[in-house]
């Protein structure tokens, strides 16, 4: 793994939004515009490294699956800040007809170095976005700047392939609809729902685009509908299930879950037993149940315990997105049990390649490793200032 800088192309901004990431660019507090798309650099790998990679995703990705068996086996859903009853169950329920429901995508945020194992920061397979970059413009700088090489990136295939596979789960004839939220100011929720209905439709799936805050509530019939009027039968949402659960029309969502096979339903993508995967409180769960496990950081709910006077540690509030709530206590600092729910992690500095923190995400398509984004930043917290970086394998 190496870090490498090279000159960008000359008309890089208008490529990359032609290609789908139309927010190439980041305003920072000082009302400054600086690159988000940021091909002044790239990173190398071996195919060695790349194959070792992929077998972790997958190992890591299996061993999540057997942490939420065991939450909904032990019935610990108050680990996850999960005290609603009704939504406890429609999540044991979806785990347990899991078979029935599509779902399709997830990233793990890894901290790797080439230099030793990678290790799990944390897995969001409810709502991770980064896709159209990583899937797209990514591919595509490659073809432009070296024909010759290759990349883990099999994502656009792999997601036609899992809409192929998955199209019998959905409802018959019903178009699939796919929605994120009107609040998103960037365009970043907006096109990664777009690409993925793209990619939906070259499975030959039907499908429509709506905001979320334009679905609508039949009270006659008691099922959301859209803007036509039409019932939302099938929703691929950007939109976490924390939200769509706790939201006016929360009731309504358990009330209609369709969590296979009901009619009369609306069937939502990702489906909720997402919940068990997107929640922070996964870390704890997983060195429970594998201690010492070489892909794994010591990761405790209870408090930071040992981990200030050893590695030091970072304290995760059980949801958010991009660090949000995320504090570092460096080592020697005192132990500080937060008020809110979170888990404290052991601290592994995100590796410094000539002053930037790199953070590896690795995508999981239908249960399968399918390819590498690369994020930088300039502090330990992968933020919304955090930069793209290409990758290829040398």
């Amino acid at each position: 793994m190496r870090r490498r800088t090279i000159e960008p192309r000359p008309d890089w901004q208008n490529i990359v939004e032609a290609q789908g990431l139309i927010y190439p660019l980041t305003r920072y507090p000082d009302d400054s515009l600086r690159p988000y798309w940021d091909e002044s650099a790239y990173y190398s790998f071996s195919a060695a490294e790349i194959d070792a990679l992929e077998e972790v995703v997958e190992e890591l990705h299996g061993m999540c699956l057997a942490a939420a068996e065991h939450i909904v086996a032990h019935d610990r859903f108050a680990d996850l800040g999960l005290t609603d009853p009704r939504l406890t169950a429609k999540v044991a329920e979806a785990w347990h007809r899991r078979a029935e429901l599509p779902s399709v995508y997830g990233r793990f945020d890894l901290r790797y170095d080439g230099t030793g194992p990678a290790k799990m920061l944390e897995y969001n397979a409810d709502t991770p976005t980064s896709l159209v970059e990583a899937a797209s413009p990514q591919w595509f700088w490659m073809e432009d700047r070296f024909p010759a090489a290759d990349q883990w990136n099999s994502l656009h295939e792999r997601l036609v392939a899992a809409w192929k596979r998955q199209a019998a789960l959905l409802p018959p004839g019903a178009p699939l609809h796919f929605a994120h939220s009107a609040a998103d100011e960037l365009g970043e929720d907006l096109m990664t729902v777009a690409y993925l209905r793209e990619t939906a439709e070259q499975a030959g799936l039907a499908t429509e685009a709506i905001a979320m805050e334009e679905i609508g509530w039949d009270r006659l019939s008691g099922r959301f509908v859209d803007q036509r009027l039409r019932f939302v039968r099938a929703c691929f949402k950007l939109y976490p299930w924390e939200w769509l659960t706790t939201d006016a029309f929360g009731p309504h969502v358990l009330d209609t879950l369709d969590n296979g096979g009901a009619t009369g339903s609306t069937l939502w993508i990702e489906p909720a037993w997402k919940m068990l995967l997107s929640n922070k409180a996964l870390l704890a769960v997983l060195w429970e149940l594998f201690p010492g496990h070489p892909n794994l950081l010591p990761a405790y709910l209870d408090g930071p315990r040992d981990l200030p006077a050893g590695p030091g540690y970072v304290a995760k509030p059980l949801l958010g997105r991009e660090g949000e709530g995320v504090t570092v206590h460096p080592p020697g600092t005192a132990a500080v049990r937060r008020d809110e729910p979170c888990c404290y992690q052991e601290l592994a500095p995100l590796p410094d390649f000539d002053g930037n923190r790199v953070v590896l995400g690795a995508w999981v398509v239908d249960d399968e490793a399918a390819g590498l984004g690369i994020r930088e930043s300039a502090g330990l917290v992968t933020d919304a200032y955090a930069r793209f970086v290409p990758h290829l394998i040398a």
